[in-house]
């Protein structure tokens, strides 16, 4: 058999068992990475690249005193959207204790350890979905203990759109909350000059960079009243949308606006 006509045959039966191999490879590199001690490493390396950038940036012109707004509306839902949220332990008072809900997602796992070590304790649900989630999911534990950390005078932050839904949506999870607790949904935004969105991400992920302007706004609280059916807490969900929306804009125009010397 000539030697081209060997290959041919030969090449069809090794190419799978490289796919097999790589397949192999990848699970295994994957596992190594959600183990304890890698979960561990990775975050306290973002956890320290978070604090240099935070101490890089400098205040942008303009932005709304969340200090005296957190402090005003304690114990509140601070909300804002994924993909905007890696800012979020910078403009909580080092004051007030609060709680963050973070998915289940075995992803999280990473951001749990970095949002640990900014001293806010975590619970693990869908903030999206909390409302409608089955106790298996821990949608329905995760809302009782938001209610009971905000009975207990914590504050929650929280993330508004449903984690692979659509993108800058608010859910009814944290309306719901709001609802249940009687406290004041906070809609937040926190931008800065320099960063890198990372478009293929599904949220747009942005990751802040070192070095220049951080912008933080916060829109008028919203109370959700105790009676609210279900019109009115569709409403008032489309009105959180509306109003993160317009903290996140007004953000990055505070950010990127050039100022004179």
């Amino acid at each position: 058999m000539p030697p081209a006509e060997e290959d041919q045959k030969t090449a069809p039966a090794t190419r799978p068992k490289r796919r097999k191999w790589r397949v192999r490879l990848q699970r295994r590199l994957k596992a190594a990475s959600r183990s304890p001690g890698a979960v561990r490493f990775v975050g306290r390396l973002i956890y320290e690249a978070l604090r240099g950038i935070r101490a890089s940036q400098r205040p942008a012109a303009d932005s709304s005193d969340f200090d005296a707004i957190l402090h005003r509306e304690h114990p509140a839902i601070v909300a804002l959207w994924h993909g905007q949220h890696l800012l979020a332990p910078f403009f909580r008072p080092r004051d007030l204790p609060y709680l963050a809900l973070l998915s289940r997602s075995a992803d999280a796992e990473i951001n749990a350890a970095v949002v640990e070590r900014f001293g806010i304790e975590t619970v693990r649900g869908s903030g999206g979905r909390v409302r409608e989630a089955a106790s298996e999911k821990g949608g329905v534990r995760a809302l009782i203990r938001m209610k009971r950390a905000l009975d207990d005078g914590l504050g929650i932050c929280m993330i508004a759109d449903v984690p692979k839904g659509t993108p800058r949506e608010a859910g009814l999870g944290i309306v719901t909350l709001a609802r249940l607790s009687g406290r004041p949904i906070v809609p937040s935004a926190a931008v800065t000059s320099r960063r890198r969105v990372l478009e293929k991400t599904w949220d747009k992920t942005t990751l802040p960079l070192p070095f220049g302007r951080i912008a933080v706004v916060m829109e008028e609280p919203i109370f959700v009243p105790p009676q609210a059916g279900a019109d009115e807490l569709e409403a008032i969900r489309a009105q959180l949308t509306l109003a993160i929306e317009r903290a996140n804009r007004r953000a990055a125009d505070l950010a990127d606006r050039k100022t004179s010397h």
